[in-house]
């Protein structure tokens, strides 16, 4: 059996992993789960797992925790420190699915404690990833990426050196104003912006898609996770999302992985690792597709895989405040305080008002985010007056 835990385990990509093992209950035994608020689900799934430990990351919801495990034999604990022991606690494989810098010091336990981490979190490698792979690198812990594109690159890459590799291509939807003029975009709704039209993902990320943000995002992270230089990294639109990323080698071939857009795909990928393992995913039809479309990314339009680009370039702090300003500015235009197009336009403000040394460390990384969010918050105020 393989013991795992999974960190964020009421979210989108916690949610599908439970799915996944409650289908093989013989093969996984469930070390930990850990939520923020959501002590129902929290409870329900780790008594429905048989987990050995529940724990919820606001400490005010724990007696409703303990409440609702009452008579299950699951330990309950709760508060920021308690997910930080959870994630350090001797398993085979971990979920890093916690969203946001919240994630940040719960991955790096998990990273330091070694085995395998299926990585979920894009603030662990956008924000921190020099720190994140020292520490990976130290403890010998396996990084196996649950990102669509990442994991599919990963499904690419053969046994070559990394001289073989000539790109890197991640595969974008372009999410749903792919056809919408500039001009078009200025009266983008929230209520427009979270409608993806391939993936189901929560609000957050689906305005990330819709700005093309998510892609930049993805960028800095292939660039930690796999042996190439920025510059070997490429976007291509591919509006269908049946190819998920693309590995080109020096003679000319390019591997593909294709799949339905289901994150049950590369999450059993990484759940299995290095086997395989059956899912309910739906197959690909490709007769029933008919076509697949590709298309180089507009700048112009998705201003916001620019500033990623040139933040992955400039190293240092750069991506963390990029990861940052992007938070708090898609939080304000779904509370309706700023326009969409005005998102791109914050996190450029803060970039070029903000250039902090390479953080080292942790603690320096989460100074530099939250620098560079009192920043963004300002910059809000600005363009909601």
């Amino acid at each position: 059996m393989k013991r795992i835990t999974i960190l964020g385990a009421t979210g989108s990509v916690g949610s599908s992993t439970l799915d996944l093992i409650e289908r093989a209950p013989d093969d996984f035994a469930v070390a930990a789960l850990t939520a923020h608020r959501d002590v129902v689900k929290l409870a329900a799934a780790a008594i429905r797992v048989r987990a050995e430990l529940a724990v919820i990351g606001d400490a005010a919801c724990l007696p409703a925790l303990r409440e609702a495990l009452a008579g299950s034999g699951i330990e309950a604990t709760g508060g920021e420190q308690a997910v930080i022991d959870a994630a350090a606690r001797p398993v085979d494989w971990t979920m890093a699915a916690i969203v946001g810098t919240a994630g940040l010091r719960p991955v790096m336990a998990a990273l330091q404690r070694g085995g395998a981490v299926a990585l979920a979190n894009k603030e662990a490698l956008v924000s921190a990833g020099d720190v994140m792979m020292a520490a990976a690198g130290q403890a010998g812990t396996t990084l196996l990426p649950v990102d669509s594109e990442h994991n599919a690159i990963f499904q690419c890459l053969d046994d070559c050196p990394p001289s073989r590799i000539r790109r890197i291509i991640l595969t974008a939807s372009g999410g749903p104003f792919r056809e919408r003029s500039l001009n078009d975009m200025r009266a983008i709704t929230p209520a427009q912006a979270v409608a993806h039209p391939n993936w189901s993902m929560g609000a957050k990320i689906s305005v990330d898609s819709a700005t093309m943000m998510n892609k930049g995002l993805e960028l800095i992270e292939a660039f930690h996770l796999f042996p190439v230089a920025a510059d070997q990294l490429d976007v291509l639109v591919h509006r269908q999302s049946v190819i998920h990323s693309m590995v080109e080698y020096v003679d000319g071939s390019t591997l593909a992985q294709l799949g339905s857009p289901d994150m049950r795909v590369p999450i059993a990928h990484a759940l299995a690792w290095p086997d395989r393992m059956e899912t309910p995913c739906e197959r690909l039809d490709l007769a029933k597709i008919g076509r697949l479309d590709f298309e180089a990314p507009d700048f112009e339009r998705f201003p916001a895989l620019a500033l990623a680009r040139a933040a992955l370039a400039a190293g240092g702090g750069r991506p963390a405040i990029l990861n940052a300003a992007n938070e708090v500015a898609v939080a304000s235009f779904l509370d309706g305080r700023i326009a969409f197009l005005e998102i791109a336009a914050i996190v450029a403000d803060v970039l070029a008002g903000y250039d902090p040394a390479g953080p080292q460390t942790l603690d320096a990384v989460l100074a530099i985010d939250a620098e560079a969010r009192a920043m963004a918050r300002d910059r809000v105020k600005d363009y909601a007056a």
